[in-house]
């Protein structure tokens, strides 16, 4: 049985080996023909350059014009001044000795004017950051002959966080100091308000 299912594969073997070996024999017959020859490419490494032929322009100018100039302004008639027909004048004799005034130091009355202390400059306090609304301090201190503030305290104080910044900035103030005869003196009991004005986002007061 084995054998009988062979035949036919053998037989397509041979059938496909008989066809081809008649086409190479049929290739085998057929004469070689030579292709054409290709023409070899030509490259020049070092061309010459060639001349370039440069092309002058000619511009030709127009023949300049006469051009006539403007007359002169016209002068306008000045009067001649006139030569001073009068002498220098002269001074003669020496300039004149003045007495100085007599002063009796018993007549005349000096007399030192007295006053009250003058604030000259006034730092403003510092807003602090935790303050939600305006308020104010009413404080009282006393000023030194050099016209410092001292013994700063608070009397009252409508938020209890404005009394530092409230002193801190009273601290830095200056004053004339007070006069008395024309001397500078200490003045106790001084009293001033430090006000807080806080704005909202648009500008607008925030009020105490």
């Amino acid at each position: 049985m084995t054998h009988l299912r062979l035949i036919p594969s053998a037989g397509g073997a041979i059938f496909v080996t008989t066809v081809i070996g008649l086409a190479m024999a049929a290739m085998i017959r057929t004469e070689f023909k030579a292709q054409d020859k290709t023409h070899a490419g030509v490259f020049e490494i070092n061309p010459v350059a060639e001349d370039i032929k440069v092309v002058k322009r000619e511009t030709k100018l127009d023949p300049i014009k006469k051009v006539t100039p403007p007359p002169p302004a016209p002068m306008i008639d000045r009067q001649p001044s006139v030569k001073p027909t009068e002498s220098i004048a002269s001074v003669t004799g020496s300039i004149p000795i003045f007495e100085p005034p007599d002063i009796d130091a018993k007549i005349v009355n000096i007399r030192m004017i007295d006053r009250d202390e003058q604030p000259i400059l006034r730092i403003p306090p510092i807003m602090p950051s935790r303050a939600e609304r305006s308020g104010h301090c009413q404080l009282r201190f006393d000023v030194s002959p050099n016209g410092a503030p001292y013994n700063v305290t608070a009397l009252y104080c409508t938020q209890s966080l404005f009394e530092r910044a409230s002193i801190k900035s009273v601290q830095k103030w200056k004053y004339n100091p007070k006069l008395v005869g024309g001397q500078a003196v200490a003045r106790s009991g001084v009293e001033s308000k430090v006000s807080f004005r806080l704005n909202d986002e648009r500008g607008r007061l925030i009020p105490e």
